[in-house]
C-alpha cells in the first residue's frame, strides 16, 4: 500500500481572501478586547475590511472574507455555535446582503459612506429581530432601540470615513506588501 498525498495549489486569489479575511479576524479580535459601554454595542471595525473587499474584488471575495471572520473569530473568541455566533452571523450576512444590493445605487448618494450605514442599520435591525424572536420573544427592546440606532449611525459613519479615505490609497498587486 502507498502512501498518498493530497497537494492544494492556492490560488492569488485564494491567498487575498485569505490575507484579508485576517485581516477582518486581527480587527474583531482587537475589537472584542474593547469594554463596551451597552452590551452588544461595538464599532463594527472588521466591517472596514468587508466593505473595502466589496468595492475592490466583488460580492463572491466579500462574502468569503466575511464568512470567514465571522466563523474563524468566534472559534478564536469561544462563541462558535453560542447565542453570540448566531447574532454575528445573521447581522453579517443581512449587512452584506445590504451592501450587495446597495453597492449597485448612484454613488453620488450611496458612496462608501452610505453603504456603512446602510449595512450598520442592518446589522442591527437583524440582530435585534434574532434577540425579540429567539432568545428573548417576552421582553420589550423598544427602550434599547434609540441607543442601538445611534451606535449604528456612529459605527457606520465613522466606518464609512475610514474606507473612504482608504479607497483614495492606491491597490497594492497581488502578492506585493502592502506599505504601512
Amino acid at each position: 500500500m502507498t502512501a498518498s498525498t493530497i497537494e492544494l495549489k492556492a490560488s492569488p486569489e485564494d491567498r487575498r481572501i485569505a490575507a484579508l479575511a485576517a485581516a477582518g479576524i486581527g480587527l474583531a479580535l482587537a475589537e472584542a478586547a474593547i469594554p463596551l459601554p451597552i452590551p452588544g454595542i461595538k464599532p463594527g471595525l472588521a466591517n472596514i475590511v468587508t466593505l473595502l473587499v466589496l468595492y475592490r474584488f466583488g460580492w463572491r471575495a466579500a462574502a468569503w472574507v466575511s464568512l470567514l471572520r465571522i466563523v474563524a473569530g468566534a472559534l478564536f473568541l469561544g462563541t462558535f455555535l453560542t447565542p453570540a455566533f448566531v447574532l454575528s452571523l445573521a447581522g453579517g450576512s443581512a449587512s452584506l446582503a445590504v451592501l450587495v444590493l446597495a453597492i449597485r445605487l448612484p454613488q453620488a448618494w450611496f458612496g462608501p459612506v452610505g453603504l456603512s450605514l446602510l449595512a450598520a442599520f442592518a446589522h442591527v435591525a437583524t440582530q435585534l429581530a434574532v434577540v425579540d424572536l429567539w432568545l428573548m420573544p417576552q421582553a420589550s427592546l423598544q427602550g434599547l432601540l434609540p441607543w442601538f440606532l445611534a451606535a449604528a449611525w456612529l459605527t457606520g459613519l465613522v466606518n464609512g470615513l475610514v474606507v473612504a479615505r482608504m479607497m483614495n490609497l492606491p491597490q497594492p498587486e497581488c502578492g506585493q506588501e502592502i506599505a504601512a
